[in-house]
C-alpha cells in the first residue's frame, strides 16, 4: 500500500501535442475512453461496493493500485503533466458521484469554487470504472463554457442546448476539464447494467506547483498564424471565445506578456491568412519564424 499519498508531487512524460493543447483550451474537456485495464476497473468498483460507498473515498488512494492504475495511468497522466507542467499534485481528496439507477438528471452548473481566468492552475478530472452508456446517466459537457461568464442562478432555467458532448464511454474511461466548465448529469432512464447497482463516477483534482512553459510535444512545423482558436459551440460574441483560448494557450506556453489584443482583425481572429503570414499581434515566440 501507499503511504500518505495526497498532494504527493509527481512527474511523468508529457503525451499531448500543441495541437491536442490548443483544442483542450478551446474546448475545455479532453476525453480519453478506455485507458485504464479492466483489473484495475473491476477492483475499484469491488472497493466502491464493499469497503468504501460513500460520497468521498479518499482512502482509495492509499492503495497502490490505485495511484498506479488510476492517478498514474500512462495516458491520463501524460495529459496531466503536458497541461500542469513538471511536479503536478496528486489529489488531496476523492469524489465519488455514486447514483443509484434509474434516476432524475442535474441542471446546468459550474462547480463551487470557480473562477473566470485565462490561467490554468488545475485540472478537474473524472473516472468511470464501469461502462456508462447515454441512457445510465452520463456527465454531459458544453465545450468552450469554461470561458462563459454566467450566475448559477441564471442557469437553472437552461434546458437543452445545442453542441453539447456526452461523457459516455467504455470502462476505464478517464476525462479532464477546466474546473469551471459547464456541466451536467443527464437522466438515467434505465436500472442497473452489470454488478454494479450503482453509477460510480470518481472525481478529483491535480494541481500545478511549476509556471507554467510549453514543454509538452512541440511541433516544429505548426505555423499558429492558421490555427483556429474559436470553441466549437457558438454561444461567444463573434471571435471571443478564440481570444480567449488564444489568451489561455499563451499563459501556459509561459508568454502571456507577449499576448496583446490590439482589436480589430488582430492575431488569432484572422486564421484564414497565407501561411507563414503573420498576423498583426501574433506573440512574437509563435510568429513565422520566432522572433521571441
Amino acid at each position: 500500500m501507499v503511504s500518505m499519498p495526497f498532494n504527493r508531487k509527481m512527474d511523468c512524460a508529457p503525451t499531448l501535442t500543441d495541437k491536442e493543447v490548443i483544442n483542450f483550451c478551446r474546448n475545455g474537456y479532453l476525453i480519453l475512453p478506455g485507458v485504464v485495464p479492466d483489473e484495475i476497473n473491476r477492483r475499484t468498483v469491488e472497493y466502491l461496493d464493499t469497503v468504501d460507498d460513500t460520497y468521498e473515498p479518499t482512502p482509495i488512494m492509499e492503495q497502490d493500485w490505485f495511484v498506479e492504475g488510476v492517478l498514474m495511468n500512462p495516458q491520463a497522466a501524460g495529459a496531466v503533466r503536458s497541461l500542469l507542467g513538471c511536479d503536478f499534485t496528486l489529489p488531496a481528496i476523492i469524489s465519488n458521484h455514486r447514483g443509484a439507477l434509474p434516476c432524475a438528471g442535474q441542471g446546468w452548473h459550474r462547480d463551487g469554487g470557480s473562477v473566470y481566468t485565462d490561467k490554468l492552475e488545475y485540472l478537474q478530472v473524472f473516472y468511470i470504472p464501469e461502462t456508462c452508456t447515454d441512457d445510465m446517466g452520463p456527465t454531459v459537457l458544453l465545450p468552450g463554457s469554461h470561458f462563459m461568464r454566467i450566475k448559477a442562478p441564471m442557469m437553472a432555467h437552461l434546458g437543452t442546448l445545442r453542441g453539447t458532448v456526452s461523457t459516455a464511454g467504455p470502462a476505464g474511461s478517464i476525462f479532464l476539464t477546466v474546473y469551471s466548465i459547464w456541466h451536467k448529469r443527464s437522466a438515467a432512464t434505465s436500472g442497473p447494467r452489470g454488478r454494479s447497482k450503482f453509477r460510480n463516477l470518481l472525481k478529483y483534482n491535480y494541481w500545478r506547483t511549476e509556471p507554467p512553459r510549453r514543454d509538452w510535444i512541440v511541433e516544429g512545423d505548426i505555423d499558429f498564424n492558421v490555427i483556429d482558436f474559436n470553441p466549437p459551440a457558438g454561444y461567444f460574441e463573434q471571435f471571443q471565445g478564440g481570444l480567449a483560448a488564444a489568451r489561455m494557450f499563451c499563459w501556459l506556453s509561459g508568454i502571456s506578456d507577449e499576448y496583446e489584443k490590439r482589436g480589430g482583425q488582430c492575431w488569432p481572429i484572422v486564421h484564414t491568412v497565407r501561411k507563414k503570414t503573420n498576423q498583426m499581434g501574433v506573440p512574437p515566440s509563435l510568429a513565422n519564424p520566432p522572433t521571441g
